[in-house]
């Protein structure tokens, strides 16, 4: 994808500073899968590190567990409708398909790890879990290593998040989404900068 744009290690952690509410994917031996989360936050910049909660009655969870590994992906206004339906049900219950199959996403493919990148969601971290058992165990917390980061240069440039430009219908669309509760949503508003 051209309008993708690899970021350096001091970056990373802008990508969900601002509370965005996420799409994890995952995949192991041919299973793959996707869910909707909305705790997760960066921990530390160099190596970057983030931290999610994903619980430990999920589909996703056996496979980052299987596996060691997961992408967060950001999504954007144009996509809240499947956010809430990704987050509304489980890949473990469906037969022969999966949630990529049945809601004919898109992907492609992360460059270090095995689970795929969702199409139009505005950035992707491809993440290596930091085995911490007791986190995990009792919190359900994940602390992961961002192997490698990337956003969408229309939205996201020097570092920094900007949904204002020439085409703001466009932009609009392209903002980002956060999560408040019982499927409603915030969409991250106007960028203001303190004088001081």
């Amino acid at each position: 994808m051209d309008i993708l744009k690899n970021l350096i290690n001091k970056q990373v952690y802008r990508l969900l500073n601002h509370g965005p509410t996420t799409l994890i994917t995952s995949a192991h031996t041919g299973q793959r899968n996707i869910m909707a989360a909305a705790w997760n936050m960066p921990l530390d910049f160099d190596p970057p590190k983030i931290c999610v909660v994903i619980d430990k009655k999920t589909y996703t969870r056996e496979l980052i567990e299987a596996s060691g590994t997961f992408a967060i992906n950001v999504p954007c206004v144009a996509q809240i409708d499947l956010v809430k339906k990704l987050g509304s049900y489980s890949g473990r219950d469906l037969v022969n398909t999966d949630k990529f199959a049945e809601n004919q996403l898109e992907t492609f493919a992360a460059k270090h790890i095995a689970a795929p990148l969702l199409t139009g969601c505005v950035a992707w971290l491809e993440c290596k879990i930091i085995p911490e058992p007791h986190n995990q165990n009792t919190y359900d917390l994940f602390i992961a290593e961002v192997v490698a980061a990337y956003a969408d240069e229309r939205v996201f440039k020097d570092g920094k998040w900007n949904f204002e430009g020439n085409d703001q219908e466009t932009l609009d669309k392209l903002r980002t989404i956060h999560h408040v509760a019982g499927g409603a949503f915030f969409a991250i508003g106007k960028s203001l900068q303190a004088s001081t």
